[in-house]
C-alpha cells in the first residue's frame, strides 16, 4: 500500500481517508496533505460534516512515522514535522464543519490526537488508546491541549508517564469515544445511519454546535510553537534515536 489521502462527497459528508503501509503512521508528507484536506472539504458548501477515517482493518493511527523520525537531523526539519501535527489538529478544529472520526483499531501518539480532535468518535472494542510518546524520549506534547480538552489534565498526565495502553471501554467512559461496537461490522452500520441523521441536520445549527464547542480554545494557537520545539529538540538527541531504533527492531523481531 502506498501512502494516500483521498476525499468522496456522500450525501453532504466529505469522507476522508488516510493510508500508509506501516500501521498507518504518519510522514510529514501525509500530515501536510491531511490538513489541507480537511480544510478544502470544510470550505465547500454542500458538505455539512466531515468523516475521517484510515485504511484497513488493523490499527487506526501508529502516529509519527519512525522512519521520517530517524532521518531528521536539523531543528529546522523536526519543527516542520511536529508542526504538520499541529496544523491537522488545527484543520479539525477551525474548518467550521463537524468532525466524525471512525477508529477501528489500536491508535498511539498522534492518533490519539486525532481521535480527541474529534467532534464525534465511533470506535470498536478493539481500538485501545495509549501515549507511547516517552518511549521514544519526547512526549505527548503537541497533541496535549486536545487529549487535555477531553479527558483532563490528570488522565492526561498518567498516560504521558506510563505510556500504557487504555481500553475502549475507559475511552468512552473518559469522553474520547462516544460509541463504542464489538466489531467493525457493527460499528459501520451505526456510523452510516448516524451519518445519514446528520446529513439531514440544519447547517447553520451544525454550524454553531461545532463554534460554541471549541469555544475557550483560542489560546491553542499561542501554545503550539513551544509545544512544537518541545518534541521537535527532543528528538534530535542520540538517545531519542537509540529509543527509535530499539522499538523498531522488537518490532521487526515479532
Amino acid at each position: 500500500m502506498n501512502e494516500f489521502v483521498v476525499a468522496e462527497i456522500k450525501n453532504n459528508i466529505a469522507e476522508i481517508t488516510f493510508g500508509t503501509p506501516k500501521s498507518n503512521s504518519l510522514p510529514g508528507a501525509i500530515l501536510e496533505k491531511l490538513a489541507q484536506t480537511i480544510l478544502d472539504e470544510g470550505k465547500k458548501d454542500e458538505v455539512k460534516a466531515i468523516l475521517l477515517k484510515s485504511e484497513g482493518e488493523k490499527a487506526f493511527c501508529a502516529g509519527a512515522s519512525f522512519d521520517e523520525l530517524l532521518a531528521i537531523e536539523e531543528l529546522e526539519a523536526s519543527t516542520k514535522f511536529f508542526g504538520g501535527f499541529a496544523k491537522v489538529l488545527n484543520a479539525m478544529r477551525n474548518c467550521g464543519k463537524i468532525v466524525v472520526v471512525r477508529v477501528q483499531g489500536k491508535t498511539t501518539g498522534g492518533g490519539v490526537g486525532i481521535a480527541c480532535g474529534a467532534d464525534y468518535c465511533f470506535a470498536t472494542k478493539d481500538a485501545a488508546l495509549a501515549l507511547t510518546e516517552i518511549n521514544l524520549g519526547i512526549g505527548p506534547f503537541v497533541i496535549g491541549p486536545y487529549v487535555e480538552r477531553k479527558i483532563g489534565k490528570s488522565q492526561f498526565s498518567a498516560m504521558a508517564i506510563d505510556a500504557d495502553f487504555r481500553s475502549a471501554e475507559w475511552a468512552e467512559q473518559h469522553n474520547v469515544y462516544h460509541s463504542v461496537s464489538e466489531n467493525i461490522a457493527e460499528m459501520d452500520v451505526k456510523l452510516e445511519k448516524f451519518l445519514q441523521t446528520l446529513a439531514s441536520r440544519s447547517e447553520d445549527a451544525l454550524a454553531l454546535i461545532k463554534k460554541v464547542s471549541w469555544e475557550g480554545t483560542d489560546h491553542f494557537n499561542e501554545l503550539m510553537p513551544a509545544r512544537i520545539h518541545m518534541s521537535a529538540s527532543l528528538i534530535l538527541e542520540d538517545s531519542a534515536k537509540k529509543n527509535i531504533e530499539s522499538i523498531k527492531e522488537k518490532l521487526r523481531a515479532k
